[in-house]
């Protein structure tokens, strides 16, 4: 049975890459335009991995993981920052608001899917 993966990212061309690469890589792929979108589509649905940007309008992405990690049913997902964001505050930020691991964008697929794999077998 194929994993399942959220995708939280408000640009549809970086929804769209990610999830062609971890479609192709034999992971499903549930897509969201911003953290409250991405709430609303979870409602109890089992997600194996969450990958969200942090810059978003409506409800950034640490927003979103404090939420996520509030519901007792996704306490432990995986949660990845894929975002330009690289400062070391920003990194802080998200790992104490509870992002497993931080990807710089530009990345690139393989880089991706190698590190999706560390959190989801």
């Amino acid at each position: 049975m194929a994993k399942t993966l959220l995708i939280v990212d408000d640009s549809a061309s970086m929804r769209q890459i990610v999830s062609f690469a971890l479609k192709d890589a034999g992971y499903e792929v549930i897509t969201a335009i911003n953290g409250r979108d991405a709430l609303n589509k979870l409602n109890g649905t089992r997600i194996d991995m969450v990958i969200t940007d942090l810059n978003m309008p409506e409800m950034d992405g640490i927003e979103f993981i404090k939420h996520l990690r509030s519901n007792s049913g996704y306490k432990f997902t995986p949660v990845l920052m894929l975002t330009t964001e690289s400062q070391e505050s920003k990194k802080q930020e998200g790992k104490q608001a509870g992002a497993s691991g931080w990807i710089v964008k530009p990345f690139t697929p393989e880089q991706l899917i190698t590190t999706t794999k560390k959190f989801v077998r």
